[in-house]
This record gives C-alpha cells, sequence and structure tokens, in this order.
C-alpha cells in the first residue's frame, strides 16, 4: 500500500484532533459548538482554516472578528495572534492546515 489514510471524528461534540504531524505539514480537525473556543494563540506556521459547516468567528492581532461561512478557506500569517470561535447555533466544523509544518520554524 502507496497511502496512508487518516481518520477524523464525525461529531456534533466538541473535538480537536491532531491528525498529520511532521515537518512539512499539520493537519488539525476542529469541532465547536455554541459559546466554544480554541485558546487565543500566534499561528505557529502559516495556517488555513478549511470551514466545512457552520460559521468560524476569527479575530487576527487586534482588529474585530470577522465570520466565514462554510465554503471559505481563510489563510493567516505566521505570527498572528487568533482568538478563534464559535457564536452561532449551528455546529462549526473546520480544518487547519499548517504548511510548512511549525516544525520547520526556528526562532
Amino acid at each position: 500500500m502507496v497511502e496512508t489514510v487518516h481518520s477524523f471524528s464525525i461529531t456534533d461534540e466538541k473535538a480537536i484532533e491532531k491528525i498529520i504531524r511532521n515537518e512539512h505539514v499539520n493537519i488539525n480537525h476542529v469541532v465547536l459548538r455554541k459559546a466554544e473556543a480554541l485558546p487565543i494563540h500566534k499561528a505557529n506556521s502559516h495556517a488555513h482554516l478549511i470551514v466545512i459547516r457552520g460559521c468560524v468567528d476569527l479575530a487576527l492581532n487586534d482588529q474585530k472578528a470577522h465570520i466565514y461561512p462554510a465554503g471559505s478557506i481563510v489563510s493567516v500569517p505566521y505570527d498572528t495572534r487568533m482568538n478563534v470561535s464559535n457564536q452561532r447555533d449551528e455546529v462549526l466544523e473546520f480544518f487547519i492546515v499548517k504548511a510548512p509544518g511549525p516544525e520547520s520554524f526556528t526562532k
């Protein structure tokens, strides 16, 4: 078998899954219900949020939150402060693709 298969949860409950982690790419899967959020943090790589269900409320650095619906891909530069949450009734589901993987960045 040449390919590697990775799985992620199919759920409406809160989930933060680290699916692929290496120096080339990190892929995380996130599910947030209303009023749930990720911890505020700085992007440790170039991050791409791929929204597949619901709407993500995303505040970067000191700007007000912008709302991105399903079907959006939002690119966030390295070292940007991120505040990611779901402020809506509908479940939010998205993938975070970090490329290159954070392991390739040096301080």
